[in-house]
């Protein structure tokens, strides 16, 4: 059975990695226009985060690919490796 939730009770929610790092606050969803399926999560980058030094930019919002999410409620906890993963296929 599937949980609905309306998705402005996601806005501003905060994203971090299963390792506790802070990635920053989603701002928007990418959903496919075919299946309806989240693709991706639009995530404004929080400057102190662990992460985007990982990733070497300085842009400031990324796409999380919504695969990674590992479980949602208060936050988006996302898999730190599928998120470097995601970056080194656009590069």
């Amino acid at each position: 059975m599937y949980k609905y939730t309306i998705a402005r009770q996601l806005a501003s929610k905060r994203v971090i990695t299963n390792r506790g790092d802070e990635v920053g606050k989603l701002v928007d969803i990418i959903v496919s226009e075919v299946g309806g399926d989240i693709e991706f999560l639009v995530v404004e980058v929080d400057r102190t985060s662990r992460l985007l030094s990982k990733l070497g930019k300085v842009d400031k919002l990324i796409e999380v690919p919504y695969s990674s999410v590992t479980a949602v409620s208060d936050v988006f906890i996302v898999d730190e490796r599928e998120i470097l993963e995601e970056a080194q296929k656009k590069d």
